[in-house]
């Protein structure tokens, strides 16, 4: 099926990785202009080069500064901008055992600089009747422990999403959100190992998936990402699509 974004140019925070590394790739097959913006130099050029196409914007998304100055040019090389991924986030453990001050820089780290991106973009987004796509995370609705930050920033980015959504509508922008839950990523493999016995740990985790008693693959966010990128879904806007396996929403007491 073509998507029919040949030639749109995509911006993807968190690029170089993990879900971000996998929407990039499949946005360069189908033909369109992948923005790897991230915070990891060598791993975006990497990824460019292997590529062979798509552009690269070494960017500290803390840094509003620095934000500002990289749309900018980026907007200025391009000529335009079809979409918007926010995508770039960590799950940093800013718990209610930690400071006040933990807790601003999670958010400044997982909301703020999407708030700076849409802005920055929004004009260009009117402009090419773009999509934008939000990251979000099942944290935001059924809480983790531990991870205050984290939580209010991802439930932070779906309340925004239907906020944006309303803001966008009469220009014919779409913003919706993509709800991970276990999503086997490299950043998540790193923080298995960290644990007792991560064979045993991966074992309860996946048992609780209702779907395939597995982990989703960062190739199945990506495709939905995709899809709402695209003009394939032109009347979809607003909504929360969750690509779990039926974590969140199905009775994981199912046998």
């Amino acid at each position: 099926m073509d998507l029919g974004l040949r030639d749109k140019v995509i911006w993807v925070t968190g690029g170089a990785s993990g879900i971000g590394e996998s929407v990039v790739r499949l946005l360069a097959e189908e033909g369109a202009i992948p923005v790897i913006l991230d915070r990891d130099a060598d791993r975006a050029h990497r990824l460019r080069d292997e590529l062979r196409w798509g552009d690269v914007a070494v960017c500290d998304l803390s840094d509003d500064g620095k934000v500002c100055d990289t749309a900018a040019d980026l907007l200025q090389r391009h000529g335009r901008i079809d979409g918007l991924v926010n995508n770039a986030g960590t799950n940093d453990g800013a718990g209610l055992a930690k400071s006040v001050e933990d807790f601003r820089q999670s958010l400044e780290r997982n909301l703020v600089p999407a708030f700076a991106l849409v802005r920055l973009t929004a004009d260009g987004l009117r402009a090419s009747g773009g999509a934008i796509v939000n990251v979000a995370s099942k944290v935001a609705l059924t809480g983790q422990g531990d991870t205050s930050g984290y939580a209010g920033a991802k439930g932070g980015l779906l309340s925004l999403t239907r906020e944006w959504a309303i803001d966008f509508a009469p220009s014919g922008v779409r913003v919706n959100a993509v709800v991970p839950a276990e999503v086997w990523t490299p950043m998540y493999e790193r923080w298995l190992s960290s644990q007792p016995d991560p064979e045993a740990r991966k074992a309860l985790i996946e048992r609780r998936i209702p779907l395939g008693r597995r982990m989703t693959s960062v190739a199945e966010i990506a495709a939905t990402v995709v899809f709402l990128l695209s003009p394939r879904s032109s009347h979809t806007t607003g909504q929360f699509l969750h690509v779990d396996g039926g974590y969140v929403h199905l009775d994981r007491a199912y046998p």
